[in-house]
């Protein structure tokens, strides 16, 4: 049938470990980029960019580096919203202070500096688990949101704590249309998940799933718990904190701490859970739920001639969220991404029984 592998044979061993080892996964994947990358800038609507794609994007990079923490090292957090505000407040700083600074370059660097936090947040990991890892990791949303508050240094003496950026470019090119700063910000997703895909394929991945599933016994087989936990804490805030400073420059465009509040941890972890745990895929499915279920409840209700508040519907969204948490964590621990791992599967056999 469509999906049956059946003929496709690997002679090498670089074959065998591709990343889409099956020929229709890898033209599935080329379709979806082209669509993204060409179809999309040129048939989707200024709103389709501004309330749908830009948020998704940001929130699915977000995700992904929450998801090799807490996915593949198994090391509960969170203080994602913490890391996300230091890439944010970092990059900002680099581009007030910087005659001339690029706007990659900051938002790298702004990456690194929330990588420093992570891995100073993130040594108690090495002593301490579970519930009370996650106590710790809070411990840096808070102190986040009192120091980007009280220290007029990290934004720039602004009384409010507001902050905001304009005149984005790259390489002398003006990204500020909705366009092109879908394109910077897809150009980013792509790039940051090859890498987490690659990542987690490799010796380091293995550490950190090893960690994840025993942490006992990938300590007597050889396996460094030092090393694997803080390297995990320092790719997981790399990418968050790329991800919190395109969410202030290019979505927000004008920010205060408030926007990376605890509410902004929890609502990464339960994109993570609802996608599906230990998966890059999952990462995507978990952010297009989240941000197209509020715009859902927002004009169905509508569309039906149902009156429904906003209030309303946002007390409906969070019981959605509770239910489907506890029905994931109940039924289907993997997320979504497994519900499509095992549709897969289901269409290699059919139509013989499973």
């Amino acid at each position: 049938m469509i999906y049956r592998e059946n003929g496709q044979f690997k002679t090498s061993y670089e074959a065998d470990q591709q990343i889409f080892p099956v020929r229709q996964d890898r033209l599935a994947i080329v379709l979806l980029l082209a669509l993204a990358f060409v179809v999309v800038p040129l048939a989707a609507p200024e709103y389709l960019f501004r309330a749908i794609l830009i948020p998704f994007l940001i929130l699915a990079l977000a995700a992904l580096g929450l998801n090799v923490l807490v996915g593949y090292c198994g090391q509960i957090s969170l203080g994602t919203g913490a890391f996300m505000a230091i890439g944010a407040y970092a990059a900002y700083n680099l581009m007030v202070r910087i005659d001339g600074m690029p706007l990659v370059a900051a938002l790298l660097l702004g990456g690194l500096a929330s990588t420093a936090v992570g891995v100073l947040f993130g040594v108690p990991s090495l002593r301490i688990k579970g519930l009370y890892l996650a106590v710790a990791t809070l411990a840096a949303q808070f102190f986040t949101d009192w120091a980007f508050l009280r220290i007029p240094a990290f934004t720039n003496h602004s009384a409010s704590g507001s902050v905001s950026v304009a005149g984005l470019s790259v390489a002398g090119f003006s990204i500020e249309s909705p366009v092109r700063k879908y394109l910077f910000c897809l150009t980013f997703v792509v790039l940051f998940a090859l890498l987490a895909k690659n990542l987690v394929r490799s010796a380091i991945g293995r550490e950190w799933m090893a960690i994840r599933d025993m942490d006992v016994a990938a300590a007597v087989i050889g396996i460094r718990p030092i090393h694997a936990k803080l390297t995990a804490f320092a790719v997981s805030s790399f990418i968050v904190g790329v991800a919190g400073a395109l969410w202030g420059f290019v979505h927000l465009g004008s920010w205060e701490p408030a926007a990376f509040s605890i509410d902004r941890s929890f609502q990464l972890l339960f994109m993570v859970i609802i996608g599906g745990l230990g998966s890059i895929m999952g990462c995507f499915f978990g952010a297009g739920f989240m941000v197209v279920l509020p715009l859902v409840l927002s004009q169905v209700p509508q569309a039906l001639g149902v009156p429904l508040s906003t209030a309303t519907a946002s007390h409906l969204e969070f019981m959605i969220f509770g239910a489907l948490i506890v029905f994931f964590l109940i039924v289907e621990p993997h997320g979504l991404a497994r519900l499509w791992s095992t549709a897969k599967e289901k269409l290699r056999l059919w139509p013989f029984p499973h």
